[in-house]
């Protein structure tokens, strides 16, 4: 079986003390490959870094919400320059935050927005972040003449929600919340959202599945939330495995076996 952990920060601090122990671990649990998704220029350097060097890691270059107040003029430019590189993937993280708003909300939008465009210029999926904002993010893609391919990541929201990302063409990644008790409507949202337009992450060091919520996340526990998932859809889980690992790929535009 193998698995598709399709969001990542092994480039974290908490992972200093043991990334490489870390990655082994990933490796042993049959996740074989992983996006390693960079937050502004500096973390997305770090995760290209990393991902060169390591097999089956892949990276993921963008300004993250919280970071949107920080992104230098030229910031644009250097996400080119990024997004060329070999093993990059995709653009993100991006989007909106309004729980903790640490950057002002007309600046989340505009650089999310030049985000976006600069997706769609360059043919790269894009890693959208949405926290309590998703009302407006589905008023922005509504008024776009076109959207990149991309992935709502570690979706949150209901249902409903869930229905308007998928009809607008994007795939939905769920993390460790779908494993708590309390999640029912996030887990109604799995059970709906077509197989095709399935994927699965971590969010590590963040949002640790059950059973190991509490602790620091990481990679190999993608394992938790994929059972989960087959739990909830009665599917083997091998099948489930397979379905998104064939999602990720087709998105990211990897090769199946390569």
């Amino acid at each position: 079986m193998l698995v598709f952990d399709t969001h990542c920060h092994l480039d974290d601090e908490k992972f200093d003390e043991d990334r490489e122990e870390a990655y082994q671990r990933m490796m042993d649990a049959g996740v074989r490959r992983c996006v390693c998704v960079g937050s502004d220029i500096a973390t997305s350097k770090r995760s290209i870094a990393f991902a060169q060097s390591h097999g089956g890691v892949y990276a993921a270059a963008g300004v993250h919400p919280h970071e949107a107040k920080d992104a230098a003029p030229d910031y644009l430019d250097e996400l080119t320059e990024l997004l060329s590189r070999p093993r990059v993937v995709a653009l993100g993280e991006i989007g909106l935050d309004y729980y903790y708003d640490l950057s002002p909300r007309d600046v989340q939008k505009r650089v999310m927005e030049e985000q976006v465009k600069l997706a769609v210029k360059l043919g790269k999926p894009a890693i959208f972040h949405i926290r309590d904002a998703h009302g407006d993010m589905v008023d922005f893609f509504r008024t776009q003449k076109e959207l990149p391919a991309g992935i709502i990541h570690c979706f949150s929201g209901s249902p409903e929600i869930a229905r308007e990302y998928v009809k607008m063409g994007f795939y939905i990644s769920f993390a460790g919340p779908l494993t708590f008790k309390k999640a029912p409507h996030l887990q109604q949202a799995a059970r709906e959202v077509p197989l095709d337009r399935v994927l699965v992450e971590t969010d590590s060091p963040y949002l640790a599945p059950e059973p190991k919520r509490g602790r620091r996340n990481e990679p190999a526990n993608v394992v938790y939330t994929l059972k989960k998932l087959a739990e909830l859809r009665d599917i083997p889980e091998e099948d489930m495995a397979e379905i998104t690992w064939n999602n990720a790929c087709a998105l990211y535009g990897i090769d199946l076996h390569e």
